[in-house]
């Protein structure tokens, strides 16, 4: 009896079938770009780095808002909606820097340069994700550099989301929360279409990044609408072993869920761009896509400009990806 037979037919099969090829080469690359440690460390780094930011968002709006208390409940509201059941919880923890304007300067630049360590996190993960050769990828200053901007463009989104919200509950009726609903997407989608084109250092177009944003940007809006079923089950599961530890582990898990979402997005945009499928499911029978995809991640470990790294198959001439 021939046991490989069933493979060969599921492989020959999804190989004819872009419907099918494609998702699987999504999840094949997820696999192979170390997508799931990638989304351990952005999760490792982003718990740190978010008590940092939500003092420098609070301390900012303080300042900026000095007077319309309510303004600024809005803002922070409208970030930490983003963590579901979470979210009001650490709320309590989070406070503006106060003081002297030294020392505001001072408390605000060090909280700053704590909360980069999530972004830079993301920027490696999507460097790692596009294949970028070690030698291209960006200097500490300039990779400094680009997670503050990141910043900027997330402080705009916070403010956009809490404009969308003042709008949503300012009106009522099925039709205002449709289009709540549609503004929460199309603002989700062009975040994470953003966040795509500044955190790589590889030479992308939106064209390149909008299959995956829309997938994200949907995908973050339905996990937000089911997010208190999923972590509030998973707050009551843990209170009754670690008690007030439960909010550290939900909360990991929320950001560990987002991250491993927008690897997911980024991905697919690879794939998409570089024409990565269809892949093969047997070992021993590659296709164009695999010996493609193998040479781009091989590329990655090109450390010096006078270092060429090369791969070649049996039967296969040996070839530079572009």
């Amino acid at each position: 009896m021939d046991v490989g037979a069933p493979v060969r037919w599921v492989d020959g099969y999804q190989r004819m079938h872009r419907w099918i090829s494609f998702p699987i080469a999504v999840g094949k690359r997820f696999g192979e770009s170390g997508a799931g440690s990638l989304a351990a460390a952005i999760a490792y780094y982003g718990f740190f780095s978010l008590f940092p930011l939500l003092m420098v968002l609070t301390s900012i709006a303080s300042i900026a808002l000095k007077g319309r208390t309510d303004l600024q409940e809005q803002l922070v509201r409208s970030a930490l909606s983003q963590f579901p059941v979470i979210g009001t919880q650490i709320r309590q923890e989070v406070g503006s820097i106060e003081g002297s304007a030294v020392a505001v300067t001072i408390g605000l630049a060090l909280a700053l340069w704590a909360g980069l360590g999530g972004v830079r996190a993301a920027q490696v993960a999507m460097n790692t994700v596009w294949d970028v050769p070690r030698t291209r990828r960006p200097s500490t200053p300039a990779s400094i550099g680009r997670a503050a901007l990141m910043l900027v463009v997330l402080g705009v989104f916070v403010a956009a989301a809490a404009a969308l919200a003042g709008v949503a509950t300012a009106t009522s009726g099925p039709l205002s929360v449709t289009l709540g609903l549609l503004g929460s997407i199309a603002l989700n989608v062009a975040m994470f279409a953003v966040a795509y084109r500044v955190l790589t250092s590889a030479s992308v177009a939106w064209r390149d990044v909008i299959p995956g944003a829309c997938v994200a940007g949907v995908g973050w809006t339905a996990l937000l609408a089911a997010g208190g079923w999923i972590v509030g089950g998973r707050l009551a599961s843990s209170s009754d072993v670690y008690g007030t530890f439960a909010l550290v582990i939900g909360l990991l898990g929320w950001i560990y869920l987002g991250a491993q979402l927008t690897l997911l997005g980024a991905v697919l945009n690879v794939v998409a761009a570089k024409r990565l499928w269809p892949r093969s499911l047997q070992g021993n029978d590659l296709t164009d896509a695999d010996e493609r995809a193998l040479r781009r991640s091989a590329r990655q470990e090109e450390r010096r400009e006078d270092e060429t790294v090369t791969v070649s198959f049996e039967a296969t001439p040996s070839k530079r990806v572009d």
